[in-house]
């Protein structure tokens, strides 16, 4: 009998790209105040500088909707609160201090 060779020819790997986790961020203002006006720029200056788009921003005003509050347990405000990826931070404040921004979102360790 005759031993055959049987091909193992492998394919060549395609590279998949690992899709980029999307920050889901949700900023608690009460009104347009000076206050939460510069929260929301201040978040959106690091956002656009360290996630390039990978991330989603949803502005409650609590003077609309103050039943919001209740489900993050906000208690002062401005309040950014990362929903995901988990687990759940708070950074309360305008978000001015840029660096516990970047620790708050995970994107720099604490040091």
């Amino acid at each position: 009998m005759r031993a055959t060779k049987t091909s193992t020819r492998t394919r060549p790997r395609i590279a998949t790209a690992r899709k980029a986790e999307v920050l889901k961020l949700r900023l608690y203002v009460a009104g347009q105040t000076p206050k939460s006006i510069r929260a929301f720029a201040n978040l959106k200056v690091v956002c656009d500088k360290h996630l390039q788009g990978r991330y989603q921003i949803e502005v409650i005003d609590l003077l609309e909707h103050p039943e919001m509050a209740r489900g993050d347990q906000i208690v002062a405000i401005p309040t950014l609160v990362v929903k995901l990826p988990q687990p759940v931070r708070k950074i309360i404040g305008d978000l001015s201090d840029t660096d516990r921004v970047l620790v708050g979102l995970a994107l720099q360790p604490l040091g």
